[in-house]
């Protein structure tokens, strides 16, 4: 009982170090156990037992929020991030908003297209809107619902945003090479880590600005799911490619955040000039 009343003294004293401990535990050690059997014996890891390691890793974001928000607020805290999913009517220029990731990631490879190469021609894979839905769904109680609103105890819109992203992407590693249509990535693993990672990251500050301006959990779901790369992610790219068209739409990404800081402060919000 003891060290039960020390960890939640440290989970009130320091939630976010505590969810992100919890998250990472949780994600990783979940995937690790699901293909350990096979690196215990030598064997390679199939693509297939690779793609199912990230719905065990959602477990992560999902049960940390949960339980630390049960330890930190008490049971009245836990339907808070839930009543928030429920947050819709936020206004239609919001929603609208949702279609930026889809349009960025289509003129990019557009442009790519163009060029330098047909195989940059983006994909129609509509069907895997529903990967990006799942994850949004469950990550995001957790990252928004419970990370961001306590790491602005501490911190500014747009650094908080930066913070969450880069954990974000580093949260991703477990099953960094099998993300994308160049699976295995190889020798451009670390190069495609860094460009998804910078992605992700951008991607987190959009969100974080529109979540900073409604308060909704469910718009930010929405915008995860949107922001999913595998839609129109071209099948025909090597590893290198691949990297290689991730960065150039990192940059727009970057340059739209650029955009919205001086615009809307690191608070990332209008600030009034009433006195």
């Amino acid at each position: 009982m003891e060290n039960v009343g020390r960890a939640k003294g440290f989970a009130v004293q320091h939630p976010v170090v505590s969810y992100f401990t919890l998250t990472f535990a949780i994600s990783w050690l979940g995937a690790l156990a699901l293909v350990a059997p096979r690196l215990l014996r030598g064997q390679a890891v199939p693509e297939f037992t690779g793609i199912l390691m990230f719905p065990v890793m959602l477990l992560g974001p999902v049960l940390s929020s949960i339980v630390l928000t049960y330890a930190v607020d008490g049971r009245p805290g836990i339907a808070d991030p839930f009543l928030r999913m429920g947050r819709i009517r936020v206004g239609t220029p919001w929603y609208i908003l949702l279609l930026v990731p889809p349009v960025l990631v289509l003129g990019v490879l557009f442009c790519m297209a163009t060029f330098f190469s047909p195989v940059y021609t983006p994909n129609r894979f509509i069907a895997g809107i529903s990967f990006g839905i799942i994850a949004g769904f469950f990550e995001e109680v957790g990252w928004m619902g419970y990370a961001f609103p306590k790491m602005l105890q501490n911190q500014n819109a747009l650094g908080a945003g930066i913070t969450l992203g880069a954990l974000w992407g580093l949260w991703h590693l477990p099953v960094i090479d099998y993300l994308g249509t160049a699976t295995p990535h190889g020798a451009y693993w670390l190069r495609y880590f860094l460009a998804f990672t910078a992605v992700v990251s951008a991607m987190r500050v959009l969100i974080a600005w529109i979540y900073t301006h409604t308060n909704s959990v469910a718009l930010a779901q929405l915008m995860h799911a949107t922001g999913s790369l595998v839609v129109f992610s071209p099948t025909g790219v090597t590893a290198e490619q691949e990297a290689q068209w991730h960065a150039p739409y990192a940059v727009v990404l970057w340059l739209g955040v650029g955009t919205l800081a001086a615009i809307f402060g690191k608070d990332l919000r209008l600030q009034s000039n009433s006195a």
